[in-house]
């Protein structure tokens, strides 16, 4: 099964956040499958990750370029594309297609308390469909602190 980690904002935003994460699944040889809530998030994110670090560059594309050379691939769909190992679910998104992913990374917003409260919705229906599961915190400096597994 794939191992899903639900992955609380608290002390940043995911504008900040979600960055970071790629660049670490992209150390590690991965490539990624970032699913937005609209076409516009999409947009907004190739944006972002153009220019989130002047002195950084991110691989990545979306609509209009071939998915086969994109590392990072950004869209409104779980259609696996680029052949990611990584999901990246934001803006509450969940996956029919979980299972075929290695790993998968849902981010929500931990000041928004209707995010948190589907957060837990889709933990629940990741246990009961035997997904590996944990729970990371952000801290106050901006990493993460694993909290729980199931």
């Amino acid at each position: 099964m794939t191992e899903v980690g639900f992955y609380h904002l608290q002390a940043m935003p995911l504008e900040r956040a979600l960055p970071r994460l790629l660049e670490k699944a992209l150390e590690r040889g991965m490539r990624a499958l970032v699913v937005a809530g609209s076409r516009e998030r999409a947009a907004q994110l190739d944006e972002l990750l153009w220019t989130y670090d002047p002195a950084s560059f991110l691989p990545h594309g979306g609509a209009g370029l071939d998915p086969e050379h994109q590392p990072v691939w950004l869209a409104e769909d779980d259609a696996n594309l680029n052949r990611a190992g990584l999901l990246v679910l934001i803006d509450g998104q969940s996956s029919e297609r979980l299972a075929s992913f290695e790993r998968a990374i849902d981010l929500f917003d931990g000041r928004d308390q209707a995010a948190v409260a589907a957060a837990r919705e889709r933990w629940q229906a990741c246990k009961q469909a035997g997904h590996r599961l944990s729970y990371w915190q952000q801290t106050r400096q901006g990493g993460w602190e694993k909290k729980a597994e199931a």
